[in-house]
């Protein structure tokens, strides 16, 4: 994907985890996040959310989940401005098909993709199952993708799918709280292992990554970097890219 800025600038955020976890900080969260998306429209050139943007998501044939009117109205007024809009799932939110597709114009990708911005190349995605370690989560989520799994989920009433699946999400927070996620590990960082491996044989300028909840900048090699955009229940931090330089901020009105 080829990006011309006209001295306009590319947006990335992550990890709003929509839901959660609970209603009234989720509602705060989401009018943050939607004060921040209308600061950020006037020199946006183009807006990636990249995954676990929805605690939860699961698009039956007839259904989508309910709530987040006012983000998902936000966006759609952003798409009525030709502002270009593009989805990530997450490890949340990997049941996301094409309903934004083909009601706003919104691509939604399940893997990273490869941008091009100003000749500069950039690697972009959620990052969950990449890079060494994590092997529980690598088979839970052949599971969950799985088309038969997914087929045999949609059966399921979906007041009853999504409170087990919100169920199961709180977990998983518990879960990362207790093996202190949200601490730099150093050379055990998965994701920067994975940048550097992918650097070996195919150069980037910047990597650029979510999922980690943990706000981070740090060199791949001699000549690339990697970013990881935090989360938004706690830091509010977000990328932007001018077409030189790739800064990490933090959204704070």
């Amino acid at each position: 994907m080829n990006i011309s800025l006209n001295e306009k600038k590319v947006f990335f955020a992550s990890d709003f985890h929509l839901g959660a976890p609970d209603e009234k900080s989720s509602k705060e969260r989401e009018d943050k996040i939607i004060r921040w998306l209308g600061e950020i429209e006037g020199e946006a050139k183009a807006i990636f959310l990249v995954g676990d943007i929805f605690d939860f998501w699961f698009e039956y044939e007839k259904v989508i989940p309910k709530g987040f009117m006012r983000f998902l109205g936000k966006i759609t007024e952003l798409r009525l401005k030709n502002i270009p809009i593009f989805f990530f799932t997450g490890n949340h939110d990997l049941w996301m098909n094409d309903y934004f597709t083909k009601e706003l114009g919104i691509p939604v990708y399940h893997n990273p993709i490869e941008l091009k911005i100003e000749n500069k190349k950039i690697l972009v995605g959620h990052g969950d199952g990449l890079g060494p370690g994590d092997q529980q989560y690598k088979i839970l989520k052949k599971i969950f993708t799985n088309p038969f799994c997914q087929w045999l989920f949609k059966w399921l009433h979906p007041d009853i799918g999504m409170r087990i699946a919100h169920k199961w999400s709180l977990k998983s927070r518990i879960t990362n709280l207790k093996k202190n996620e949200q601490e730099f590990k150093g050379d055990d960082e998965w994701l920067w292992a994975y940048c550097q491996q992918v650097e070996k044989n195919t150069h980037f300028d910047f990597y650029v990554f979510g999922h980690r909840h943990l706000p981070l900048d740090l060199p791949v090699g001699k000549k690339s970097r990697y970013y990881n955009l935090g989360e938004w229940v706690n830091q509010n931090t977000y990328g932007v890219f001018d077409g030189e330089k790739f800064e990490i901020k933090t959204f704070e009105s």
